[in-house]
């Protein structure tokens, strides 16, 4: 589904992606692990035509997207949920939800997007609650499952998701990510971008560890959560204590 191929991508000067290849298959779920400043959050935005590449390609169902407008890729199939869930706070529930089906209004019925607003409300129920509260004055759960809800609403082929349960309580990760494996079995594909390495693994299909813009490992998931590098890397103190006691 999506093929990137030596991607080179840089913010001014700083050399952010480094011929940097992955791909995606048709109803993964490919987890993005690795530390803080690595470039995952980059990839997703040169995905997403935010930050396009300097060089290199992405293919999209085998077309050519690297130089295309966001909104062109929004229109493909792709939506990108941002770290910072950049809601538009003014606006209702409803109102937000309504806009990530903004250029479905000229090409599908209402109903069709009706349909959709419902399938919303049943995986977050809370947002039904909540339909006509501003997104700003929500808690930080409720905003990042109107995010999630937001991009659903676009009616994704491929969602990118960049850190979803960054600051949020156990039990809302915990329903984040059951949302998640509901996107999948309803035939979502997913690129995951996730500081919890853990969380991001045990959900993942495949994954790729990144370390200053370059790919060092990918593979399995559940062949990743055992490696004895990732563990001591990236999946934090249960590993380290772990150890400690052995």
């Amino acid at each position: 589904m999506l093929n990137i191929d030596l991607i080179n991508t840089y913010y001014g000067q700083i050399h952010a992606l480094k011929d940097l290849s992955l791909h995606i298959e048709k109803e993964e779920i490919v987890a993005l692990i690795g530390s803080n400043g690595a470039g995952k959050s980059t990839l997703l935005n040169t995905v997403s035509g935010v930050t396009p590449p300097r060089t290199g390609s992405i293919r999209f169902n085998k077309t050519e997207i690297s130089r295309r407008s966001p909104e062109k890729i929004v229109a493909q199939g792709i939506v990108h949920v941002p770290e910072g869930r950049q809601l538009f706070g003014p606006l209702t529930v409803f109102e937000n939800l309504e806009l990530g089906a903004f250029l479905r209004f000229s090409r599908e019925s209402r109903k069709d997007i009706e349909k959709d607003l419902r399938y919303v409300m049943e995986l977050f129920p809370i947002l039904k609650e909540r339909r006509e509260q501003k997104a700003g004055t929500l808690s930080g759960g409720e905003q990042q499952m109107l995010s999630i809800g937001r991009a659903i609403m676009g009616r994704p082929q491929l969602m990118l998701l960049d850190e979803p349960s960054l600051g949020l309580a156990p039990l809302v990760v915990i329903e984040i990510f059951n949302v998640i494996r509901k996107l999948q079995e309803d035939r979502t594909t997913i690129l995951l971008v996730e500081q919890n390495a853990r969380a991001a693994l045990r959900i993942a299909d495949r994954a790729y560890v990144l370390e200053t813009g370059r790919i060092t490992m990918e593979g399995n998931a559940k062949v990743l959560i055992e490696d004895e590098g990732v563990k001591k890397a990236y999946l934090g103190n249960d590993y380290r204590e772990k150890r400690r006691r052995l």
